[in-house]
């Protein structure tokens, strides 16, 4: 009786369970069994690991041979067991103690002629790997992915020789040397491309600083996608654990991670034809969707009352939560979801309140695609109005400040934040506020008379306290003053235009 052990890992969300690859060779009918819940794509090994060792120049063993995957109820997917299964089969076949399997974790797909392709996922592998104090052997082009581990110990390989000669010791393999060089975040991008809007720039500025929602309502050309683009220029870098879960995210859905701009945050822009699924991920074997893709970033939906109701209901708990779980019948997983919304809307179906080709009615109904429950998630409003020709011409030579200049600002108050409660004050809870977010008996008399003017939830309540939180943080003030909250409160323009409405 022969038997081996290599271990593995799988991909589960953004999680790399460990893979025990258990292969014994046994005496009878030759044959190859592969048994521990493979999929289709996993059984196929059978034949790739066949022509691979022939083609490598081993003998395949005309003997039964029975390769498990354990745990044997963790579904098991992909070409990434390939490696590790041809490593069991010659082990098995040698019999030789001094194979050094123990200390290794090894993962890779095989071409027929024993080449090693690279796989996905293989950042939450390194992790894991890394963890469990072992070394990592994987495809050569995964390797400058993988280095992004801190203290990863990676045995990039090309073909499967290289592993054999490395685990019987004919030929070490060299450890990877790390090349990952962080380049500061460059955009061609800038809010000076923006003309006029100050407005629309002072409020991208607080939604940077504080990591509010925002949405911008006007007309067709007034600018409401130049500055939703223009906030990722404005942002923080992302720490490293941020971007390593980013990163992690984009590496299992096969997006390739370059090391010199893994730190730079996501800009996703989905089509309002998107599905809820498409948003939120799903699928038979949950896959990530859109709101995960831009975790750490920015999730711009132009022409929001475009999308489907229920397409944009499904955001409200990720919104609040910062993860979304898909449960199907047989799989479950948990995707990071911590995303800055922008959405863009024009205020009536034809584009404008005031072109006399709408009833209020009809401007009701569109405007009703939007559910009070989302719009409650949003914590700025903010009315982006179409410049007259002479203030055109005026501020075609004024664009204001630069993003660069904006974003040192937007550091320092997030800075100031992250010293008093260790996150920004989009994200804090209800207890939060109230330890940070303290008024005197006269601005609290105000704030309650604005709130029942504008008929606000006690959602949107906190959500202003917030935002004037972080206007106080962009002028050092530690103290939230009356002004603060008279400008929060001005940035409720979807709010107030639907009183208008309902009141006329």
């Amino acid at each position: 009786m022969s038997l081996a052990i290599v271990y593995s890992r799988a991909s589960v969300g953004i999680d790399a369970p460990l893979i025990t690859v258990e292969v014994h060779l046994a005496n009878g009918l030759p044959c190859f069994n592969l048994v521990g819940l493979p999929e289709a794509s996993v059984r196929e090994a059978k034949d790739r690991v066949r022509s691979a060792l022939i083609n490598s120049g081993f003998e395949f063993p005309a003997k039964r041979i029975t390769v498990n995957l354990a745990p044997a109820d963790l579904p098991k997917e992909g070409g990434r067991f390939d490696l590790a299964i041809a490593i069991g089969i010659i082990a098995a076949t040698l019999k030789a103690p001094q194979l050094q399997l123990k200390t290794v974790e090894i993962v890779g797909e095989l071409a027929l002629s024993g080449a090693v392709r690279s796989i996905q996922g293989v950042l939450p592998f390194a992790h894991a790997c890394t963890q469990a104090n072992r070394t990592a052997i994987l495809p050569n082009k995964n390797a400058s992915e993988a280095s992004l581990i801190k203290q990863a110990k990676i045995l990039p390989v090309t073909q499967l020789l290289e592993v054999y000669h490395h685990i019987t010791g004919q030929k070490t393999l060299e450890f990877y040397q790390t090349k990952t060089l962080k380049k500061a975040a460059c955009y061609e991008n800038d809010l000076q491309d923006v003309v006029g809007q100050m407005a629309g720039k002072r409020a991208i500025e607080i939604a940077a600083a504080g990591g509010h929602n925002i949405l911008f309502t006007g007309p067709p050309g007034t600018g409401k996608t130049m500055l939703a683009s223009r906030l990722i220029t404005i942002l923080p870098d992302m720490t490293d654990e941020e971007a390593l879960d980013s990163a992690a995210i984009h590496s299992i859905v096969g997006k390739h991670v370059d090391p010199s701009t893994w730190k730079h945050r996501a800009f996703r822009h989905p089509h309002h034809t998107s599905s809820a699924v498409a948003l939120v991920g799903g699928g038979s074997i949950p896959r990530p969707g859109e709101i995960s893709l831009a975790h750490n970033g920015v999730l711009f939906l132009d022409e929001l009352p475009e999308f489907d109701r229920k397409v944009l209901d499904v955001l409200r708990e990720p919104l609040e939560s910062g993860v979304v779980n898909i449960s199907r019948a047989a799989r479950q997983a948990q995707f990071p979801a911590r995303f800055q919304l922008v959405a863009a809307m024009n205020p009536s179906p034809t584009g404008s309140l005031h072109d006399g080709r709408c009833s209020s009615e009809q401007i009701l109904r569109y405007l009703n695609r939007i559910s009070g429950p989302f719009l409650d998630r949003i914590d700025l409003q903010v009315d982006v109005p179409k410049l007259a020709n002479n203030e055109f011409s005026e501020q075609v030579n004024n664009r204001g400040e630069s993003s660069q200049t904006v974003r040192q600002r937007v550091i320092k108050a997030y800075q100031i934040q992250l010293h008093r409660g260790g996150k920004s004050n989009a994200q804090l809870g209800s207890k939060e506020v109230q330890k940070y977010c303290v008024l005197n008996q006269a601005d609290q008399v105000f704030l309650q008379h604005a709130v029942e003017q504008l008929g606000l939830s006690l959602r949107t309540y906190h959500r202003v306290l917030k935002v004037a939180r972080t206007i106080a943080d962009l002028g050092n003030h530690p103290q939230i003053q009356k002004q603060h909250l008279a400008e929060a409160l001005h940035y409720r323009a979807f709010d107030r235009m639907l009183a208008q409405l309902t009141s006329g």
